[in-house]
């Protein structure tokens, strides 16, 4: 059988910005035999996240993720629909998702690599388990609950930057959920602000690219910062720890994407004047990683599909349709194209 698959065609450099042409689409042959412990998946949706971009470069920068090989099938989160299981955990027509899904439209994997997922838990919605009920969603809840030290009825305000991606746009709704009295997110258009605040309970939204950041989180802050959820690094970070943190307040360290084009560690360091506020104020920055978490994943899927199905937790995707726009959706998620989760359709079709 003849299947189609996305390989890495090019590496943007460490400094480089990714474009849709570092991949391309090749067709190849899927073998006809499942062997024992394999199962045959039809591809259904595919994640394009900000921490692949790492994955471009021949070092990652990091010990647990693994760089892409040129000319090799590249991988993510995924989810599909198996077709034939020889593993004695799964059947034909169960759903099934994984953080190595390989971007093809139909591939033979090794069972243990596969998890079961329950439709009801996302109402039927299959691509809600590689963003809010999923890995994004995790990284949300428990970033917030394990290094946002957030107290119910004590006033806390909460920043949140990248506030309109996956994770951001889950994080704020979970920082008002938890108990902060004040959720502010910083993003790059009037359309996501609007989004913010009209449909996710944002208390505010500031957009970078118009608006003097420091002005506005004085006028929206007055209490100052409490807790800052940041997902981009870089200027906009060192403006809310400078202007606005508290003393003994909290930075959960999500993500930096306005620093991975560059070639530096991860986290990167503070500048030294800003890293002197940090110090003075004993504001903590930890890196945070999610995958340090496993024994709470199971709770928290639970939780975040509860908040979904109670109307609390608002989900938001940008859904692209086909493998062959898997780099243009890589290319617009890392520019801010997306709003809420960036998904690609490979088939929506779930019938056998």
């Amino acid at each position: 059988m003849i299947v189609q698959r996305v390989v890495l065609n090019s590496r943007p450099g460490k400094n480089g910005h990714p474009v849709a042409e570092n991949f391309r689409v090749e067709e190849v042959n899927l073998p006809d035999c499942v062997n024992e412990g394999q199962v045959q998946v039809r591809t259904l949706y595919l994640s394009v996240d900000p921490y692949m971009r790492c994955r471009m470069n021949e070092d990652t920068g990091s010990d647990y993720i693994t760089p892409w090989q040129l000319s090799q099938v590249v991988d993510g989160g995924g989810v599909g629909i198996i077709e034939e299981s020889k593993h004695t955990n799964f059947t034909k027509g169960d759903f099934v998702t994984s953080f190595y899904w390989p971007w093809q439209t139909k591939v033979i994997l090794d069972g243990n690599i596969l998890e079961k997922v329950d439709p009801q838990l996302v109402d039927g919605h299959l691509s809600y388990f590689l963003g809010a009920i999923g890995m994004p969603g995790l990284t949300s809840l428990i970033g917030v609950q394990e290094k946002g030290h957030i107290t119910a009825g004590s006033n806390q305000t909460m920043v949140v930057s990248g506030a309109a991606g996956a994770c951001g746009s889950l994080a704020g709704q979970i920082g008002h959920l938890l108990g902060c009295s004040r959720v502010v997110g910083i993003c790059g258009t009037p359309e996501k602000c609007l989004f913010l605040t009209s449909e996710l309970g944002f208390d505010a939204a500031i957009n970078y690219k118009e608006e003097n950041v420091a002005e506005q989180l004085h006028k929206l802050c007055p209490a100052g910062v409490d807790v800052y959820f940041d997902n981009v690094g870089g200027d906009i970070s060192d403006t809310v720890i400078s202007q606005v943190m508290n003393q003994n307040s909290h930075i959960i360290l999500c993500g930096q994407i306005s620093q991975y084009n560059k070639d530096v560690p991860y986290p990167p360091p503070l500048p030294p004047a800003i890293e002197a506020i940090q110090k003075e104020r004993n504001i903590t920055r930890e890196r945070f990683l999610v995958l340090n978490y496993k024994d709470k994943f199971e709770f928290g899927i639970l939780q975040l599909s509860q908040w979904f199905k109670e109307g609390k937790l608002k989900i938001k995707e940008t859904m692209v349709n086909g493998l062959e726009n898997m780099g243009a959706a890589f290319q617009s998620m890392m520019t801010g194209g997306n709003i809420g989760k960036q998904i690609v359709c490979i088939s929506g079709d779930t019938s056998l």
